[in-house]
């Protein structure tokens, strides 16, 4: 596709919450995904933004996730909980599990809380920079149905499995890192198919294993590294697993029922999700906090690139950038979710 259609945040945010209130959710689960959805679409992460309310709306009329689920939260000691999400979206269960980790981190300088009994909950990023913008460090993650091989494996086994980690920066936007330890997210090979592009090398395999370009033909994906190091994407896949599922009491991903499973729309999933909240001040101490990292990435944008006339980038400089001009152009839109929101 050559043209996009673009469209402001106030207007999908409208649509985007009205489609999923139409389908049934409550208003604080639509609210909480409209949020998340929109954070990813306006940094451009567009394989997590507002396409999936698609998805989302027909899990909402299908039954596999709750309309209004009831969260339950308990304090298991004084920095640590656990958060139920009673099937429902897992945006609304981890805006909350953060809101709870930054309470506890606010006491004793770190909170950590585990969700169980969730479902995807989009881009993880979208939950860490809450921890940033109350001025302490976020960390999230979140394990996923198998559907990226082992390194040198035949078969899916790992979800893309997430992690994000958002730190405050005094009088700037926060360093942001937002990752999937796939080599790409699986939502980026469901997106290329809606817009008729080939997938970028050393990404993906079709159901034999065999490396394709091909969206249509991709059937798994290959871990962060691909080829030649994909055993750290798959290393640090099954170190999220343990996190957000076995400390939990999640489904481990390869036995997850696939987000797209067609044969069974009314099975809950029981995704799992772990949150951590540091506060800075009770380690080195604000002030310390703060000088260090302006000197940090003061020293690490001054490094020169590699490609004239452009500049080194911490984590988070292209999303915030890309923020930006989005607020100038709008969004871009696929053809399937315009069609769906009506724009």
């Amino acid at each position: 596709m050559t043209e996009h259609f673009h469209a402001s945040a106030d207007v999908l945010g409208e649509r985007t919450r009205n489609a999923l209130l139409e389908a049934g959710a409550s208003a604080e689960t639509a609210e909480a995904t409209t949020q998340a959805l929109l954070y990813a679409s306006e940094i451009g992460v567009d394989s997590h933004g507002v396409r999936l309310v698609v998805h989302y709306a027909a899990m909402l009329r299908s039954g596999r996730v709750k309309k209004n689920p009831m969260l339950k939260t308990s304090r298991t000691a004084p920095a640590t909980a656990m958060v139920d999400a009673d099937d429902g979206l897992g945006h609304y269960a981890c805006y909350r599990a953060m809101e709870l980790a930054l309470e506890m981190a606010a006491q004793t300088g770190i909170g950590a809380v585990g969700v169980m009994r969730s479902s995807h909950c989009g881009a993880v990023g979208a939950y860490a920079v809450k921890a940033a913008e109350a001025g302490m460090i976020g960390i999230v993650t979140s394990n996923s149905d198998a559907n990226v091989t082992l390194f040198n494996g035949t078969k899916a086994f790992h979800g893309t499995n997430p992690i994000a980690m958002a730190a405050p920066v005094s009088g700037q936007r926060p360093w942001l890192l937002d990752m999937a330890t796939s080599s790409i997210p699986f939502n980026r090979v469901r997106l290329y198919r809606s817009l008729g592009l080939p997938l970028p090398p050393d990404v993906a395999a079709d159901a034999e294993g065999n490396l394709t370009q091909d969206a249509m033909r991709a059937a798994m994906l290959l871990p962060l590294g691909g080829a030649g190091y994909g055993f750290k994407g798959a290393g640090l896949a099954g170190m999220i697993t343990i996190l957000s599922a076995v400390l939990t009491g999640a489904v481990i991903d390869p036995r997850l029922i696939q987000m797209t499973e067609t044969r069974d729309f009314a099975t809950p999933r029981n995704v799992g999700h772990f949150i951590i909240a540091l506060e800075p001040a009770r380690f080195v101490g604000r002030e310390a906090f703060d000088g260090a990292m302006q000197d940090y990435l003061t020293l690490l944008r001054a490094v020169p690139s590699t490609r004239p006339g452009e500049t080194v980038m911490a984590p988070g400089d292209r999303e915030w950038k890309t923020a930006e001009q989005r607020k100038l152009t709008g969004i871009p839109v696929d053809p399937d979710t315009r069609q769906f929101l009506k724009l």
